[in-house]
């Protein structure tokens, strides 16, 4: 790992270099942040990042659906790590999690563009369960929320229009037509609009968005799909894609420090943070899908096949249409769910990366893994699924 860049409070009295001295803390003195989605991939990496660099917490809550028990051995004698089981969509559930905290992180989201679940599922989660979010912090007097939006708020939209090192500035034309990245575009303004409302007891509200691009590392599922894939073709990955299709991607470990600070300079600074949405970013490369994940995959001894796709673009769009055509005829039957859609295959055939300081200048951000370490560390994750196969 890189060196560790000291950006937490300290609970000693001390100077940390950025103009702010804090005197002892007590248990009385020390916060409650909640994590909704808390047991998910980037939930479960931002709640280890805060127990290991935010110290100034109390009480870590994680707020899921489904609990993942192992977090609670997170738990060290300065913060504690509890585990609330709840409903995102259901008022009283959201309630009990986040009745008495200080801080929300709310991750808490459900990624489809598959057609997996309802439209109207995904509405549910991503709309409603933000509103629910917002409407407790109202009522219980929360005034700080940090919501972990999606680059897909923007796009790539399903025209194929570059976004090439854009910024939060950039122009640029959104056009969607599937639930996530809707229900998405919709939980964002509703969260940044709220920014400034009077809250209980006289306070106010102060909101912010981070916008992740393509966020990898260990344990995410897509990445586990994607060699499951590869072992199903004798470990050969079939270009698709143009090989100079450029996404932005970024280091999950790197996404929860964003969040981190955010976190604490919005308490810190709320007439800057308040109300911006920040894009995610690191120094990892930008490359196609396809040659970023062969950059783990090789590891295990996948290799790509053709420098130029092996399908012509008009033959991979008919078949994403016969998906949808297939989809709509087993769905009285079954959930026929391919990866491949005309949605998918518009955003893989995008070119959208961001090139963007607008965090470091708010909130001193700068990654903390390097691409070195990002990549070795999902590499290993990887390489680790050869030790499972021998075993089964």
């Amino acid at each position: 790992m890189s060196e560790p860049l000291h950006y937490c409070r300290s609970i000693s009295s001390s100077d940390h270099g950025d103009g702010v001295t804090s005197q002892k803390m007590t248990m009385e003195d020390r916060q409650v942040y909640v994590v909704t989605g808390g047991c998910g991939f980037l939930g479960s990496h931002l709640v280890q990042m805060l127990v290991e660099r935010a110290s100034n917490l109390s009480e870590i809550r994680v707020f899921d659906l489904h609990l993942d028990t192992s977090l609670e051995s997170l738990s060290t004698g300065r913060v504690k790590v509890r585990l609330i089981g709840g409903d995102i969509s259901q008022l009283d559930d959201v309630r009990t999690a986040l009745r008495g905290s200080h801080v929300v992180i709310h991750t808490a989201s459900l990624v489809d563009v598959w057609g997996k679940v309802p439209a109207s599922k995904v509405t549910q989660v991503n709309v409603t369960g933000t509103e629910n979010v917002l409407r407790v912090c109202e009522e219980e007097g929360i005034e700080y929320l940090v919501y972990t939006s999606s680059m897909e708020v923007i796009g790539p939209n399903i025209h194929g229009d570059p976004f090439y090192r854009g910024n939060e500035e950039t122009e640029y034309t959104v056009y969607h037509n599937q639930a996530y990245p809707l229900s998405k575009a919709k939980a964002e303004k509703i969260v940044l609009e709220a920014n400034g409302r009077k809250i209980k007891d006289g306070k106010f509200l102060h909101t912010c968005a981070l916008r992740p691009t393509g966020i990898y590392g260990e344990g995410h599922q897509l990445m586990r799909m994607f060699y499951n894939q590869g072992l199903r073709t004798g470990r050969r990955v079939f270009r698709m894609i143009k090989p100079s299709t450029e996404h932005g991607r970024v280091y999950v470990g790197n996404v929860a420090w964003m969040h981190l600070l955010a976190a604490r300079q919005l308490q810190d600074s709320p007439s800057t943070l308040g109300g911006q949405v920040y894009f995610c970013y690191d120094h990892s490369p930008y490359k196609s899908y396809e040659d970023f994940n062969m950059e783990f995959l090789s590891a295990c001894g996948f290799r790509m096949i053709g420098s130029r796709p092996l399908v012509p673009y008009f033959l991979l769009y008919l078949l994403a249409l016969f998906n949808v055509l297939l989809q709509w005829l087993f769905h009285p039957f079954c959930t026929y769910a391919p990866i491949l859609n005309p949605y998918t295959l518009a955003v893989g055939s995008t070119t959208f990366t961001v090139q963007t300081d607008k965090a470091e200048k708010h909130f001193g951000y700068t990654p903390l893994f390097s691409w070195e370490e990002s990549k070795r560390r999902t590499a290993t994750w990887v390489k680790s699924f050869e030790e499972m196969n021998k075993d089964q």
